[in-house]
């Protein structure tokens, strides 16, 4: 299996490869102003709120936008159906993965994510550029590439396979909601904060370490898998971990902030 997954060095030797930054903070806007003080040579900067998602909702936070949507987006971000693309943010790829998570749906096969992000990249010093690339692209979306939940389906995956969730463990608990107007967890979800994906320098754990922490939540190949979060970025992120490990997830797009929209799901705490 070619892993998602690309370094520094290895990208500074690849050539032909569209580049998008997606740096962008849970909670907050995307940051286009870092981008402006300096990216990746060729590098174009990608808006989670605006590029990778349709407007808030009935759908929840981060809906995705519609393929006729996604197309224009990446075409003026010089994204090509025929070559590679590849994704970074600051450093832990937790907006990175929604890019690859959204571009692997919308049917484009060779995406890789930036493992350790801009500040990888940064570390093996490497060049920085404040120059905007002038690109253009040919991608055209076509949805399906990447298998999805409904609310339905996630709330009886949580019973009959496993279902993660990939928000903080207080959050999990309901202990606390900084976002959503409801705290809990869907009924029989497991916990599984996507932050222990990654190490302090925001590298993921080799897929052995990823391996093993899945299967102690039964998360293995052999079981049907599926996650979601707040609003499907971080768990894009858990669904990128799990590739890493060999495991294949399907995503529940409107996570948590679908699931309270409508009264009669049931909702857990604890």
């Amino acid at each position: 299996m070619t892993s998602p997954l690309i370094g520094p060095s290895e990208l500074a030797a690849l050539e032909g490869a569209a580049l998008l930054d997606v740096r962008w903070r849970l909670g907050g806007p995307p940051q286009r102003e870092a981008y402006a003080e300096g990216h990746i040579p060729g590098a174009a900067f990608c808006d989670l709120n605006a590029d990778l998602a349709a407007p808030a909702g009935e759908g929840g936070r981060h809906p995705l936008p519609s393929a006729e949507a996604f197309t224009a987006s990446m075409r003026r971000l010089g994204v090509d159906g025929s070559r590679p693309v590849v994704v970074y943010d600051d450093a832990d790829a937790t907006a990175a993965a929604r890019a690859w998570w959204v571009l692997r749906y919308f049917g484009h096969e060779d995406v890789r994510v930036l493992d350790g992000g801009f500040r990888a990249w940064q570390e093996a010093g490497l060049p920085v550029t404040k120059d905007v690339p002038e690109v253009t692209g040919d991608f055209t979306a076509r949805p399906g590439g990447m298998p999805v939940l409904s609310a339905q389906e996630a709330g009886a995956l949580a019973s009959t396979g496993v279902l993660l969730d990939a928000r903080a463990a207080e959050r999990y608990r309901g202990e606390v909601e900084p976002i959503d107007p409801v705290a809990g967890h869907v009924p029989g979800a497991v916990s599984a904060p996507t932050t222990e994906n990654v190490g302090p320098d925001g590298r993921f754990l080799d897929p052995a370490a990823l391996r093993s922490r899945f299967a102690a939540l039964g998360a293995v190949e052999d079981v049907r898998v599926g996650a979601y979060c707040g609003s499907g970025v971080t768990a894009a992120h858990e669904v990128l971990a799990l590739e890493v490990a060999g495991v294949h997830a399907a995503l529940y797009v409107g996570s948590w902030s679908h699931w309270i929209t409508d009264p009669s799901r049931p909702v857990a705490t604890g």
